[in-house]
């Protein structure tokens, strides 16, 4: 059990769009405003899971028309989600920039997330240490990846959170923002080369 809690701080610490965009918004809009975001990825994360331990994610995106119109909404979104970053605080934007998605946009980003279900996949698959109880080991491996997905992503919110505290000119914070939201294009990126290798 020792170590799926190391796989899983080390999954889930590595930055996707989930901690990602928790720091991103953290830096554009403060603690509390975030919160439920945070608590929407949550949510997310959780059901990407229960459809990793009933195979639903396995059926879903064994259909290859279906896997091409998810990638496409989740290449969609991340980008949406990167503008919002880049935006906020900016006297010049095309969207409304002035608020963090709430907990429905936590839970959609999560629903599209390829990291989510790649990461779930692995820890809920892998790492058999009670093979013989199944239950239990399912169990356990969601106790312990919420155990330790809160903590990290509430670490995430309040680095971002710092970035946002420090008293830094209105051109830094738009520079951070924008840095912010440049990790997010390059993580769509990552997810659109990931797709045309996986259709090759």
């Amino acid at each position: 059990m020792l170590t799926f809690a190391a796989a899983v701080i080390l999954l889930i610490i590595t930055p996707g769009p989930g901690v990602l965009t928790t720091a991103g918004f953290g830096a554009a809009y403060g603690f509390r405003p975030s919160l439920r975001y945070v608590f929407g990825l949550f949510l997310g994360t959780n059901m990407v899971m229960l459809a990793v331990i009933t195979g639903l994610a396995a059926i879903l995106l064994s259909i290859p028309w279906l896997r091409t119109i998810l990638m496409i909404a989740s290449v969609g979104y991340l980008l949406y989600l990167a503008a919002r970053i880049a935006l906020a605080g900016s006297r010049v934007a095309f969207i409304e920039a002035k608020a963090p998605p709430g907990i429905g946009g936590g839970l959609l980003l999560q629903a599209m997330n390829p990291k989510a279900y790649a990461v779930n996949t692995s820890l809920i698959t892998g790492f058999n240490y009670a093979p013989g109880n199944p239950v239990f080991e399912v169990t356990t491996k969601a106790l312990v990846t919420n155990a330790i997905w809160i903590p990290i992503h509430l670490a995430w919110l309040w680095a971002g959170v710092m970035l946002h505290r420090l008293d830094l000119p209105e051109r830094t914070h738009r520079v951070i923002n924008v840095a912010m939201a440049l990790s997010m294009l390059g993580v769509v990126a990552l997810a659109m080369l990931s797709a045309l290798k996986g259709a090759t």
